[in-house]
């Protein structure tokens, strides 16, 4: 976070794409939609508080609720840059992104 760098693994990012697709195809705009959430992150004025608030003793539960509070910002950041994109494609993404991080969080929702 100190230097402000975004790396980006081609490779990963062509095959989460293939994966998420079935093709290359939409490759320029997958790239688009991962950039727009990196900086995303970088534009949260909440990243470095929940981030330290990770360092603490939490419970599983508080630090799947922080996790996915991170994501949710980054990515409600990316949509206000990506007004028109293709909606559906779009909330593939956004959706995938966060299923595991939903995910963590269902065993402890009652």
């Amino acid at each position: 976070m100190g230097s402000h760098t975004v790396y980006l693994y081609k490779k990963e990012i062509m095959e989460q794409c293939r994966m998420l697709f079935g093709s290359l195809a939409p490759l320029k705009a997958y790239i688009y939609v991962i950039l727009a959430h990196e900086l995303g992150h970088a534009e949260d004025v909440e990243l470095v508080d929940l981030s330290n608030l990770l360092d603490g003793p939490l419970t599983a539960s508080e630090q799947a609720e922080i996790r996915l509070r991170i994501e949710e910002n980054a990515w409600r950041y990316a949509e206000s840059l990506l007004f028109d994109m293709d909606p559906v494609f779009l909330r593939t993404i956004i959706d995938e992104s966060l299923f595991s991080y939903r995910q963590a969080l269902e065993p402890h929702i009652a």
